[in-house]
């Protein structure tokens, strides 16, 4: 049976799909299971970050196959938004970063470069693009042997999904949840459009933020800096202005406002309408002065080129008492003023600026940025880190433990925590106060290249996630599913709180047209949160020929809902009664989704959206009952990014490795809640299990099985493999019940493979044995290996000549009475006190040593820790020795008791032992030879009580499954 992997691969590949062996239909004799994955966007090559998220899907969904469910798990492909489209005006533009990235993509699946030209040519049409990387990736994921229900793939473009989505959005409009207003969101420039995750090159994560604009009398008008903290106005000591930088006197809604020439465009994008009135470098007016907002005094105005003028206004005005930053800077100035004498500032005039203390709080002086400064040792405005992490504990400290003090005005008193509010009020009230966006992290550039701003236009259609009661049950949904793995709720919990309103159309890109104003687009992410629900009837669709005028609101409302008569939907759609029902079932069989597995990266999103969507549209029962999630990969320690040019796409996998070589490392080189990383110099050890259970599969699967009991009287080697595959089979279904998929991974390709070969080089098993045992082991492991490596599976169960698929076949159940724990804890005696004699051997050096002897604990110890285990009694050393000494049988080994239970304290808790002294000893009496062998030593085993030979009193060290040893 040689392991050639890609011939093996694709030929299970092809008999999968000729015998529509993933084809899931409701059965209700038959448990249902359905498995949903992100469907992947289809504007590019996918890579083995993708690939791991939807191999652990196949994993699940193979396991629960196995398991006896009816496993749904479908794919489609979602095109609508607007990087597709944003990639095709770039290719139509002759960019030649976008068509250069198109060409290293097409490279993977075209072989001349001619094709590829071809190809790149067509790509003017967005459809054509999809449709070519739609089919790619579904090649990609053939050939990773993934168990998909291709009959229901659609495409998000579809112009049948588009009435469902149509259908979704007049629901949200019939409960309120849709509104229209003026709302700050992300915003290409370039493509005159707002953005969502899906769009982005960078800055996914990417949230508004709204900074606070304080207006400062300057002149006959204002210098205006933003600020989040504008309850701080009241210890502002001086502005800081970039001096080289280009900066405007402009006409913002008819007030006169000074910013940086950077600074016009967002606020245009804003809804200001801005007229600049004059241009000029931030040195014109370095060396003036403005007017505190509180007092009225004058504050002078100082250069600082750390000032980015791209960043809100460009103006920012210096906190020195509580700002980190503003403290560095200014402390610079005192000591070397040097750099103000160009703007005729003195060095007497800067000298004499005292730092303001306007906020009291326990541990830290009148000055907590000082302090924060100088704990650190900064001595530069060049440690930027440093500072940052002085500012973040100082702006954490005051927020939960400042009082203004009492030079705060009618704010004395108050917490910060509180006041903030309070503050931009009484601003607003005398007209120095105003708003501006940012978003929250920089770089966030759309996939069209462009720098993404923050643009408020009017008319903007959002959904009001606040809308009454529609947070409540979707906070209902979230408690009463499964996260999995749990740690990740808190970050569903973080998104539930801050969810606001999130702009849910545009006006340029692929999708739906908004039913109530034709002018704007559903987005991408808004459109593609119950799609689920569309898999169950999407084959009876496309397979009945469907026209889209034909699944009207009617349609979904009686196939989705259960609402209106079927007669009356068939006369108005024009669909038989028939066929109406048989996709009504087919909904109601399938949902809910079972299970939604995707990547972390999703929950501040999509996987939210889901579940606040699904509240709003269906009734409980049909609500999402888990979300499982998998970490991202890196590749060679690295995060992969297409830009860097550090991408491993999947559909190399299988032609550079084989499809369950890649299987296996994907699983298990990490748990899904942690991240992977991708090393080639790992993959040959990921492919020598493989060999090595195909060779044993190979020597052994086609024999006859058997099941030797105690009443055949195996050898005791032979009692401990059955015992251990059966303990296997139970922890591996644990494992993958509770995702372990790791653990899983680890113990059916490397547990497995090291107690098979440690059982054939047991020299005392009789040859008819060893053949039924490892026989019956083979028909096990190669079940449990089936969701893993299914590929291999299929051909080791096909010459093993077993009926139909492994793929459908039972998943094997543990035989409890094959399980005996003590013959396991016993086994692992022999190999630990090999393992502890090879130590001593090393440190023997030139001596060589010709005999062992294992001397095994007496009984009376055995019986000790089996009551102090029966007792269930704490880890406290007070307590054990009470209960022990207790025990008259246990108190005249006092001394040896103590020692005893010093132990169990040092290791925390107990250790696994045999049953009894009489069971150790058989087993390593039955192991003698076989030591002997592996050794090169004569083995003596001897009860420590009484031991034959024991010049060096070792025999007294013996305890309970760890045996004392005396080499000679």
């Amino acid at each position: 049976m040689d392991y050639d992997s890609r011939k093996i691969e694709k030929k299970w590949q092809k008999r999968w799909t000729k015998d529509g062996v993933f084809e899931a239909d409701p059965d209700p004799s038959r448990p249902k299971f359905f498995l949903t994955c992100p469907y992947p966007y289809v504007n590019g090559a996918l890579h083995i970050g993708h690939g791991r998220t939807y191999t652990v899907a196949d994993l699940i969904a193979r396991y629960n196959r196995m398991r006896g469910f009816n496993v749904l798990f479908p794919m489609a492909s979602h095109m609508t938004g607007t990087p597709i489209q944003g990639m095709v005006d770039r290719i139509k533009s002759g960019d030649q970063v976008a068509m250069e990235q198109y060409k290293r993509d097409l490279r993977l699946y075209l072989e001349t470069e001619e094709e590829v030209e071809a190809q790149l040519a067509k790509f003017i049409d967005p459809w054509v693009t999809a449709r070519f990387f739609a089919k790619a990736i579904r090649q990609d994921f053939d050939a990773l042997g993934y168990s998909i229900d291709w009959r229901r793939k659609f495409a998000t473009g579809d112009k049948t999904y588009n009435q469902f989505v149509t259908w979704q959005y007049h629901k949200f409009m019939d409960k309120g949840y849709i509104k229209q207003g003026d709302y700050p969101l992300l915003y290409c420039p370039n493509d005159g459009n707002p953005v969502g995750e899906d769009d982005l090159l960078e800055g996914a994560t990417a949230k508004v933020k709204e900074f606070t604009a304080i207006k400062f009398d300057f002149e006959d008008g204002y210098l205006v800096a933003a600020t989040l903290r504008p309850e701080t106005i009241f210890g502002v000591t001086n502005m800081w202005i970039h001096p080289t930088e280009e900066y405007v006197w402009a006409l913002v809604n008819g007030e006169k406002w000074v910013v940086s020439k950077k600074a016009v465009k967002k606020l245009k994008l804003q809804a200001k309408e801005v007229e600049v009135l004059e241009t000029f470098p931030g040195s014109k007016i370095i060396g003036k002065s403005f007017q505190a907002v509180h007092d009225g005094h004058d504050i002078p105005i100082f250069p600082a080129e750390f000032v980015d003028p791209n960043n809100a206004t460009g103006v920012v005005y210096s906190v020195p008492g509580h700002a980190p930053f503003d403290y560095i800077a200014l402390r610079d100035l005192w000591e070397d003023p040097s750099p103000l004498k160009p703007y005729g500032i003195s060095a007497e005039e800067v000298r004499a600026i005292e730092i303001i203390s306007m906020i009291e709080m326990k541990g830290y002086s009148e000055f907590p940025a000082k302090d924060a400064v100088e704990s650190r040792n900064i001595k530069s405005q060049a440690q930027a880190e440093e500072l940052e992490a002085a500012t973040q504990e100082i702006y954490k400290a005051e927020f939960y433990d400042g009082v203004m003090k009492d030079n705060c005005m009618q704010f004395s008193g108050r917490e910060i925590k509180d006041v903030k509010e309070d503050v931009v009020k009484w601003m607003k009230s005398t007209n120095h106060i105003d708003v501006f966006y940012e978003p929250d992290v920089r770089p966030v550039v759309c996939k069209c290249g462009a720098d993404v701003q923050i643009g408020v236009f009017a008319g903007q259609w959002f959904l009001d996630y606040e809308s009454t009661g529609w947070k409540d049950e979707a906070w209902k949904a979230l408690n009463s599913m499964d996260i999995v793995p749990e740690t990740f709720r808190n970050l569903f919990e973080a998104t539930f709180d801050w969810l606001a309103q999130r702009p849910c159309a545009r006006k340029r890109g692929i999708g739906t047209k908004l039913p109530f104003d034709e002018e704007w687009i559903i987005e991408s992410l808004s459109d593609s949160t119950i799609y689920m629900a569309f898999y169950t009837i999407s084959h009876k669709i496309t397979g009945n020929k469907l026209k889209p005028e034909q699944l009207t609101l009617s349609f979904f409302d009686y196939v989705f809902l259960g609402k209106g008569g079927i007669k009356k939907t068939a006369k108005e759609t024009g669909i038989s009664e028939d066929l109406l029902k048989s996709m009504r079932d087919e909904f109601a069989y399938w949902y809910p989704n079972d299970q939604r597995h995707t990547a972390p990266s999703h929950i501040s999103n999509h996987l939210s959206f889901a579940i606040f969507h699904h509240v709003a549209i269906f009734p409980e029962k049909h609500w999402l009952k888990c979300i499982s999630l998998n970490e991202h990969v890196n590749l060679e320690g690295a995060r992969m990014s297409k830009s860097k040019g550090n991408v491993f796409p999947l559909v190399e996998i299988p032609q550079k490795y084989g499809a369950d070589v890649y299987r296996t490392y994907a699983v298990s080189a990490a748990e899904p809640g942690s991240l992977m990383d991708w090393r080639e110099r790992d993959v040959p050890a990921v492919r020598n299990r493989l060999q090595s259970f195909m060779e044993i599969m190979q020597k052994h699967s086609t024999k006859e099985p058997r099941v030797y009991l105690k009443k055949d009287k195996p050898a005791a080697i032979t009692r401990w493999l059955l015992s251990k595959v059966n303990s296997i089979i139970e922890s591996c279904t644990q494992n993958l019940d509770n995702f372990r998929l790791r653990d899983y991974a680890i113990a059916v390709t490397s547990e497995m493979t090291r107690a098979v070969n440690h059982y054939l080089r047991r020299p005392e098993v009789p040859k008819e044995e060893r053949e039924g045992t490892l026989a019956y082991v083979c028909d096990v492991w190669v079940r449990l290996a089936a969701p893993l490596i299914p590929h291999t599976c299929e051909e080791v169960w096909s010459k093993m000549d077993r009926d139909g698929y492994i793929s459908l076949a039972s998943w094997p159940k543990p035989d409890k009475k094959l399980i005996d724990p003590s013959i396991e804890v016993a086994h692992q005696v022999v190999l630990s006190t090999m393992r502890d004699v090879r130590e001593i051997m090393k440190l023997l050096k030139d001596t060589k040593a010709k005999k062992v002897h294992v001397y095994v604990a007496p009984e009376w110890m055995f019986q000790a820790l089996n009551s102090v285990r029966e007792a269930e009694l704490p880890v406290i050393v007070g307590t054990i020795m009470k209960h022990l000494m207790s025990n008259p049988d246990f108190r005249k080994y006092g001394k040896q008791v103590k020692n005893i239970v010093d132990r169990v304290a040092k290791e925390n808790g107990l250790w696994d032992h045999s049953s009894s002294a009489a069971d150790e000893i058989a087993v390593l009496l039955g192991s003698a030879n076989y030591m002997s062998e592996e050794l090169g030593l004569e083995v003596v085993i001897q009860n420590s009580e009484s031991p034959e030979c024991d010049p060096q009193n070792k025999a007294r060290f013996a305890l309970p499954g760890r045996t004392s040893l005396f080499l000679e």
